[in-house]
């Protein structure tokens, strides 16, 4: 389904405090949407939508705290949205934490595996859980979009498998979506957001300051998470040079795929065309996945 007209229509953003999310919802109000964006950080979201709304654009933004991993947080933000604006026609489902966590998966905690898919997975399952028969029911057009990520969306990243996991779920997740609202006729498309082709600055590498204190490990980390500072000179170090893509591009890749009706917001990479062929050959040839080596 294409939503060409955005004007006067309303979207929700989920992570929509910093990065991509704060990206794609002032592109969104820009465009003349009313925007809520919705975040875990109270003091980012605010200060969020205080710039977006009172400084001198004056865009149509507000913020409700929302912890994605709690079905009924995910509820709360469903009726603050309805009882502001009574419907709702876009869902960004973009919240998300890096849960780096390197290393051999049998040596994570099981509280390393509960942070991530609760943010990661259970996030997407609530959103659309929540808002979905909503805007179904509304009849009107829509659309949803789940953010995966070329690192584990596409193939195994395997220096960080627990990020991997959850990315490739929402892949999974979000084609299922397409097909089931098809199959129904609804007038609600979806799609999956890859963000790149390049490196993001967003706050991915530093989301261990959300961390639920119920989740935190016993003992802690022997190495530290890596920051994006770490990140960074460890590629330096090995003489890789990082490019970047700015949010405000993955906000009009997006934007373009809920007016076009795109499920694949996949930007061209040489890279991750490379990994889905040597993906795809590998199990139509029934080979074993040697191409996994180089890509963690």
């Amino acid at each position: 389904m294409a939503l060409d007209r955005l004007e006067g229509r309303v979207a929700v953003v989920t992570g929509g405090a910093s990065g991509i999310g704060r990206a794609m919802g002032e592109r969104f109000a820009r465009e003349g949407m009313h925007v809520v964006l919705a975040d875990v950080e109270r003091a980012a979201l605010d200060a969020t939508v205080h710039e977006l709304r009172d400084g001198a654009a004056g865009l149509d933004v507000s913020g409700v705290v929302t912890d994605v991993s709690d079905f009924a947080s995910v509820e709360a933000l469903r009726d603050a949205v309805l009882d502001r604006h009574g419907a709702v026609h876009v869902l960004c489902n973009n919240a998300g934490v890096g849960a780096g966590a390197e290393g051999q998966m049998w040596d994570h905690t099981l509280n390393d595996w509960s942070w991530a898919l609760g943010v990661n997975v259970w996030g997407v399952i609530h959103g659309i859980k929540a808002f979905v028969p909503v805007m179904v029911d509304g009849g009107d057009e829509g659309h949803v979009v789940n953010t995966s990520s070329s690192n584990g969306g596409i193939a195994p990243l395997p220096g960080t498998p627990i990020y991997a996991l959850t990315k490739s779920a929402v892949v999974t997740l979000s084609e299922s979506l397409y097909a089931q609202l098809a199959a129904v006729g609804a007038r609600v498309g979806a799609s999956v957001l890859f963000p790149g082709p390049h490196m993001l600055r967003t706050g991915l590498f530093s989301s261990w300051r959300n961390r639920p204190p119920e989740l935190a490990n016993a003992t802690p980390r022997r190495t530290p998470p890596t920051t994006i500072e770490s990140f960074e000179k460890r590629m330096a170090d090995a003489g890789v040079q990082l490019m970047y893509t700015p949010v405000e591009e993955v906000a009009g890749r997006v934007l373009d795929a809920i007016r076009k009706g795109t499920f694949w917001i996949l930007p061209t990479s040489a890279r991750s065309d490379a990994q889905i062929s040597a993906r795809a050959a590998s199990m139509i040839q029934r080979t074993n996945p040697t191409y996994i080596k180089g890509l963690g």
